[in-house]
C-alpha cells in the first residue's frame, strides 16, 4: 500500500469498494463499456464484467477516480512505452492518455479467457492531439486480479501480443512512468473531477 495516499482518495476507495461489491454492472462507478464481447465458450462473472468494463473505459480515454479504485494501490500497468508502478504513476498514465489524444476509437474487443489473468483482444485507433496523425494498435490485454477477483493488481498491454524487453526498453518505460506523473494533472477527489465536467 502506498503511504502517501490523500484521505480524500482513501474515502473514494472505501465508497468504490462498497459500491463494486454491491453492483452487478458497474453503473454506479460510471462505467460506460458494458457491451463486452466474449469468445465462444468464455463467460464472465458480474465482477469480472465490472473490471473489464472499467479497463475498456480507461483504454477509451475515459478515466475517473472511481474507476481507478478498482485497482489496488500497488498495482502496475505495462505497455511497450511505460512501466507504471503504484497509484500515482498508473493514474497519471490513464489521465495522460486522455490528454494526449483527440480521438480514441475502440474498433474491436473480445475477452478470450476469464481466468486470472483475464485476457482480451483489443484493437484501438488513436489520433494524436494537435498533430492529427493516427495509429491503430492491436493489443492483447492481460488483467491480473487479487485472489478474490474483486480488484486489479496488474494490467499488461501487449502490442501485437508482446512487450519488448531489454535494457533500453526498460529504461525508457521507467523514465516515462516518472516523467508523465510530473506533467499530468490527476483530480484530487471525485468532487473536484465531477465539478470539472460541469
Amino acid at each position: 500500500m502506498s503511504a502517501g495516499i490523500p484521505s480524500s482518495t482513501a474515502q473514494v476507495q472505501k465508497s468504490a469498494e462498497m459500491s463494486t461489491s454491491a453492483s452487478s454492472n458497474g453503473s454506479d462507478l460510471g462505467i460506460e463499456s458494458t457491451d463486452i464481447k466474449t469468445a465462444t465458450g468464455v463467460s464472465l462473472s458480474s465482477q469480472q464484467r465490472v473490471l473489464v468494463g472499467g479497463v475498456l473505459d480507461l483504454f477509451a480515454g475515459k478515466p475517473t477516480l472511481k474507476k481507478l479504485q478498482l485497482w489496488t494501490d500497488d498495482a502496475t500497468f505495462a505497455d511497450p512505452l511505460t512501466k507504471a508502478e503504484g497509484r500515482r504513476q498508473y493514474e497519471a498514465q490513464w489521465y495522460g492518455l486522455k490528454a494526449a489524444f483527440s480521438e480514441i476509437e475502440q474498433l474491436h474487443q473480445s475477452v478470450t479467457s476469464s481466468g486470472n489473468p483475464i485476457t482480451m483482444d483489443l484493437k484501438t485507433r488513436y489520433k494524436v492531439k494537435g498533430v492529427g496523425s493516427e495509429q491503430t494498435i492491436e493489443s492483447v490485454i492481460k488483467i491480473h486480479t487479487t485472489p478474490s477477483g474483486d480488484r486489479i493488481t496488474q494490467v499488461e498491454d501487449r502490442w501485437n501480443g508482446n512487450i519488448p524487453e531489454g535494457a533500453f526498453a526498460k529504461a525508457f518505460r521507467n523514465l516515462n512512468s516518472v516523467v508523465v506523473p510530473a506533467f499530468v494533472s490527476v483530480p484530487k477527489s471525485s468532487e473536484e473531477e465531477e465539478g470539472k465536467g460541469k
